[in-house]
């Protein structure tokens, strides 16, 4: 690694006093929140819609995944990398607000789809525009906040996941049965057009290294020099993988759970999204915040806490997860959801908080970039659509219907979060040396490769 990626500094540059209250950067992380949690409602909206939608326009379990899947999911993963290069050089608030205007814009277009392959291009225009939310945010927040409290902040910013999904499920639920299916792409995507433009009007772009009491120089990293930094980092890949692994499971369970009640259970679309909203708004909602909170306070005595707090939760989740989906009572299965639903959220803060740590400042969009690209490859884009390929394979293959394959397509990944959970274990091994040497790393005459 070069010297020139940062370098503290004692010049004018560096500022002397806050430049920001607390309550601002308070206000710039209750922005982020909502514009992630519409990120989410964004993404969502399509999963409480696909039993309309698969009858509506005539659609396999297959072609409903991949729109929730490799639709979305490439576009989101791939994109993600490059714009994160132009967060590391520009305005990071300036790309949030133009992707936001984006991926809205794009949501409310798929209330005009008339078959597969215009629902296909709207959700690649929703991952094109989403691509650009995460990376800058977390980038922006790792300025704001200082390393004490950054998995904190990024704890609470990750909220948006399940608020996002909570009032994604309620509201496409309850306007699906009023209104129908395309009504609630249009009411959901244009409020985020104006909330754009709140963003640019209200948060300012801090200097880069602010919160860290340093000041970066303006070189051009290439992303090739990112990939070797992180990926040296043995704590790294594996926290990275475990996301992955994880977001397998979870990004398929969120695509397809409202399916699954609505035919195993025969629930209607406002109950599936008022149920599922609750269950995860809230429960996940509080393992998310409580991710950085918790980890942050047990990683003072003890820095593989910010990764034993995840491996945990994943073990704890597998049990409850599987009886989901194979008991018949609904109750039974909605209240065995709460246990996953808090657990496999208590990844978030500590995860993204140890990448921004880890990261030199002038490579985190890109960091954040790289471990979203892995989580989303792995995970949004081959999760829903396994699920889907399962469930037709499951049909064709040994005849079951469309209840049972889909029941147990489901089944069969939530093993995966075993994974998830070695991969978390590993990372807690060598968190704490790779931390002492991305800090050596940062000071004035560290070692240079």
């Amino acid at each position: 690694m070069t010297d020139t990626i940062e370098k503290p500094s004692d010049s004018p540059e560096t500022p002397a006093k806050p430049l920001y209250t607390k309550r601002y950067t308070h206000y710039v992380l209750g922005i982020l929140l909502v514009v992630y949690t519409f990120n989410f409602i964004d993404r969502q909206i399509l999963a409480i819609l696909a039993q309309s939608i698969k009858t509506d326009l005539g659609l396999s379990d297959t072609q409903i995944g991949a729109l929730s899947g490799v639709a979305f999911g490439i576009f989101y993963a791939t994109l993600g990398i490059p714009i994160a290069r132009l967060a590391d050089r520009y305005s990071r608030v300036n790309i949030i607000a133009i992707c936001l205007t984006i991926w809205s814009a794009m949501t409310a277009f798929s209330g005009l789809a008339q078959n597969f392959w215009h629902l296909l291009i709207a959700r690649i225009g929703v991952g094109i525009g989403e691509a650009g939310g995460s990376p800058p945010s977390h980038s922006l927040l790792a300025d704001y906040f200082p390393p004490d409290a950054r998995a904190s902040a990024l704890g609470i910013y990750a909220i948006g996941i399940p608020v996002g999904i909570l009032f994604g499920n309620f509201a496409g639920g309850v306007i699906n049965d009023v209104f129908g299916w395309r009504s609630a792409f249009f009411l959901v995507g244009l409020p985020g057009i104006a909330l754009a433009i709140i963003l640019k009007l209200t948060i300012k772009e801090p200097p880069r290294g602010y919160s860290d009491g340093k000041v970066q120089k303006k070189v051009v990293i290439p992303f090739k020099q990112v990939l070797e930094t992180m990926w040296g980092y043995k704590s790294f890949r594996h926290l990275s993988l475990g996301a992955a692994t994880q977001a397998f499971v979870g990004y398929g369970a969120i695509a397809w759970m409202p399916s699954f009640l609505i035919r195993t259970h025969d629930m209607t679309a406002t109950q599936v999204g008022t149920s599922l909203g609750l269950i995860i708004g809230i429960a996940g909602g509080l393992g998310t915040f409580l991710s950085g909170i918790v980890c942050d306070r047990l990683g003072v005595k003890d820095i593989r806490w910010y990764m034993w707090v995840p491996a945990i939760g994943f073990l704890i989740s597998v049990p409850f997860s599987l009886a989901v989906y194979l008991t018949d009572n609904l109750w039974w299965s909605l209240g065995f959801y709460i246990i996953p639903a808090f657990m496999v959220n208590l990844y978030t803060g500590p995860t993204f908080g140890m990448t921004q740590s880890l990261a030199p400042l002038a490579m985190r969009s890109a960091a954040s970039a790289l471990l979203l690209f892995i989580i989303n490859i792995i995970g949004l884009v081959f999760g829903p659509t396994a699920v889907g390929f399962l469930s037709d394979v499951f049909q064709s293959a040994y005849g079951m219907t469309d209840v049972d394959s889909l029941r147990y397509a489901l089944f069969v990944c939530a093993f995966v979060y075993i994974i998830s959970f070695f991969n978390y274990f590993t990372a807690a091994k060598y968190l704490g040396d790779d931390l002492k040497t991305a800090e050596r790393e940062a000071e004035p005459n560290g070692p240079s490769t």
